[in-house]
């Protein structure tokens, strides 16, 4: 199957045909290094287009950084979190990137539990949108941090934890064993199209089905973090891990599609259709199951009342004078309502503007919905019954902004590895199966 057709750059094929001749006496010691020094050369280099986009999020991520390091100095009195409401964008941010580093194991999925044949050669997209997602994840963590000197707190076995009944160092634990996971995935699969070999499944595809199991329980894991806090009744239900999972697998599949027309436009990469018509299949399935949950849930809080009703009641419709939240959660609606209909629409499933603009409304609705309208929620009122109100100040959306930046570049830097290394001519014939 020739899925990748784009001329490969000259020097390059050189140095692959090189080490598939002399693989067999070079180590890998050797081999390795200078595979990754040619990375390094293909990544930072490209058209115009390309080095003006990677010089614009270098930009914005070190405003970021600049920010960040802003706080660190003075201290978290340059964001508008308090006693009150202790978790704001930062932790927001980081519960849609888990679920977009889960939702990126849709392409894997369907091509090795159900054998689909052009799913295969896109796999290692998806896992690249899950390494990136998992940086951006983890970032948003660190910049959370008080002290992020103290970091080493969260480390099993060094830090300071209530193991194994803390949800925290489970989530440390499933978020980083998920990274490992994915980049030697990746890394393999690229270091052996570079040597010219075929990747030998015993080292690669225990790692792939292992990915399916791990994806489910980082998202898992999160959503047990948010709603075994029994002081928090607007995270105590049963709903919340299922209505992570259903999220997940639609604006990780939105996201890989968006990646996909923009490698097919930038790139020249071709592809069959049938990979973004299957990832739309899943978007129809799991977005309805998205919206079922989120209604039974409204139907609990606002028929039965209850605990949650009061944050719930702030959410939807303000109380006490304030409505911050009311426009973020209606905005969320109309967009993952609508969304859902674009995607049920006949034209969704050719490659056009309508299959693009349903990615870009869900994956917003569903950044909005399981941030400023799961996050942010579950503290108005406080324990004490106070109504605080809450908005990021621009110090936080400046650290959201460039923690978005760094993790695009990471992924935009990986696609066009991955373009290039897979559109050389290799003895294996083809994609890697």
């Amino acid at each position: 199957m020739a899925l990748w057709p784009r001329p490969f750059p000259v020097s390059l094929k050189l140095d692959s045909a090189l080490s598939a001749v002399t693989h067999v006496n070079t180590s890998h010691s050797d081999g390795y290094p200078r595979f990754l020094r040619r990375c390094f050369t293909e990544a930072t280099d490209g058209p115009w287009t390309y080095i003006i986009w990677m010089v614009a999020l270098t930009a914005v991520a070190l405003v970021g950084a600049n920010a960040w390091a802003l706080q660190v100095r003075d201290g978290m009195v340059h964001t508008n979190m308090s006693d009150h409401v202790s978790w704001g964008l930062y932790i927001a941010n980081f519960t849609f990137c888990v679920g977009l580093a889960a939702g990126g194991v849709m392409m894997v999925i369907p091509a090795y539990l159900y054998d689909d044949d052009d799913m295969h050669g896109l796999v290692i997209i998806g896992e690249s949108v899950a390494i990136a997602a998992i940086v951006m994840s983890t970032l948003s963590v660190v910049v959370d941090l008080g002290r992020p000197d103290r970091f080493w707190h969260m480390i099993p076995g060094i830090g300071k934890f209530n193991w194994p009944m803390s949800m925290l160092t489970w989530d440390i634990l499933v978020l980083n064993g998920y990274l490992l996971i994915n980049l030697h995935i990746v890394g393999y699969l690229l270091y052996m199209r570079y040597l010219g070999l075929r990747p030998n499944p015993k080292w690669y595809v225990p790692f792939v089905m292992l990915s399916i199991v791990w994806a489910i329980s980082i998202h898992t894991v999160t959503a047990f973090l948010y709603c075994g806090l029994g002081g928090r009744p607007f995270w105590n239900t049963a709903l919340l891990a299922p209505r992570f999972l259903a999220s997940a697998f639609v604006s990780g599949p939105a996201f890989i599609i968006l990646a996909l027309r923009v490698m097919r436009l930038s790139t020249k990469f071709h592809f069959p259709p049938q990979p973004a018509r299957t990832l739309i299949q899943i978007i129809r399935v799991a977005m309805c199951a998205n919206l079922l949950m989120l209604f039974s849930e409204l139907f609990t809080l606002f028929y039965t009342g209850g605990g949650h009703a009061a944050a719930a009641q702030h959410l939807f419709f303000g109380s006490h004078g304030s409505y911050g939240l009311v426009p973020w959660i209606w905005t969320a609606m109309v967009l993952n309502i609508v969304g859902a209909i674009l995607f049920f629409l006949p034209a969704a499933l050719e490659r056009g503007w309508l299959r693009i603009v349903a990615c870009v409304m869900c994956i917003v609705g569903i950044w909005i919905e399981k941030g400023m309208g799961l996050i942010i929620p579950a503290f108005i009122p406080s324990t004490l019954h106070e109504v605080v109100e809450y908005s990021p100040s621009l110090v936080e959306w400046k650290i959201t902004a460039g923690i978005w930046a760094f993790g695009l570049l990471l992924l935009s830097a990986m696609l066009k590895l991955i373009a290039a290394v897979f559109t050389s001519p290799s003895e294996s014939g083809g994609i890697p199966e």
